[in-house]
């Protein structure tokens, strides 16, 4: 987190969060902020009210087949066969959907994300939603329906209990569907505008247009160019770099030669937040011929 980031959110009372740096496959490394305990747990309660109201209509509909037919053979197959449908096609279509988000998580600006920084496969989303079968409702289910003994119980209760607080025992709050599914959930940032407006000292702006020119191929092209000791040669080549840079974005205004490293800096800085940005937002971008997503 920068320091300006700091400030202001000692400012305005903000909390400071758990950073993990990520590095893509491309090599663009992403400092993500991870989601606190409660707000995930907050997340999870509003997905269960919505699937929950989900499924009561569907049992409505069940119970007056009951009326019916009288089949309570058949009817209590289908009560746990569209209670277990329901809540795992829930999570899985959204966090598909909404790359890796819930209604839950929405609201609490939360994601999923794979841990090595690649994309959020369907593979993941799926392995990570049916684990919860095995670390919750399984064994929710079965002491609620009073189906074992009073052993068997304990043990289940035992069971769901150090599932239930994994998340507290490492230090990137992973449930046993993360580490199997390989991912994690953050936190999106919430001031990331006012943060960049408290740094906003620089020369030169640029749009959101303007970065979308380019990719993660492209930005660790320049990071290199700017490495490299301050020779003739390697002034010729940031001069060229600025001029094909300056065309691509259609910036109108002139660079001085005088400025040229100073506006090559400032154009990676801005445009590597940009790449984060998008990165957490499930818009990662390659290179400049690819297409975000």
């Amino acid at each position: 987190m920068s320091a300006a980031q700091d400030r202001v959110d000692q400012l305005l009372g903000g909390a400071r969060r758990s950073l993990r740096e990520i590095v893509t496959p491309e090599g663009v490394a992403l400092h993500v902020e991870l989601a606190e305990h409660g707000e995930r747990a907050a997340a999870f309660l509003i997905d269960l009210t919505i699937w929950l109201g989900v499924a009561f209509f569907s049992y409505l509909v069940v119970f007056a087949v009951l009326v019916e037919t009288r089949a309570f053979g058949v009817v209590v197959t289908l009560v746990l066969f569209i209670g277990f449908f329901v809540r795992n096609l829930y999570f899985i279509y959204f966090e598909l959907a909404w790359q890796g988000s819930t209604p839950g998580k929405r609201i609490n600006r939360l994601r999923v994300i794979d841990r090595a920084g690649g994309p959020l496969t369907a593979g993941a989303v799926i392995a990570r939603n049916l684990t919860r079968e095995v670390e919750v409702f399984l064994p929710l289910g079965v002491i609620l329906a009073a189906g074992a003994g009073g052993v068997a119980n304990f043990v289940l209760g035992v069971w769901l209990l150090l599932l239930t607080a994994m998340p507290l025992f490492n230090r990137d709050r992973m449930r046993g569907g993360d580490f199997i599914a390989g991912t994690i959930v953050i936190a999106l940032p919430k001031r990331l505008l006012l943060a960049d407006l408290a740094e906003q000292n620089a020369r030169y702006v640029f749009t959101n247009t303007q970065l979308a020119a380019y990719g993660a191929f492209e930005l660790q092209v320049l990071e290199e160019l700017l490495r490299k000791p301050r020779t003739f040669e390697t002034a010729q080549a940031l001069d060229g770099v600025c001029d094909r840079i300056c065309r691509k974005i259609g910036w109108t205004g002139s660079v001085p030669k005088a400025r040229v490293v100073e506006f090559l800096t400032e154009f990676y800085t801005a445009e590597r937040a940009y790449l984060e940005r998008e990165q957490l937002y499930g818009r990662a971008r390659a290179d400049k011929n690819a297409k975000p997503g």
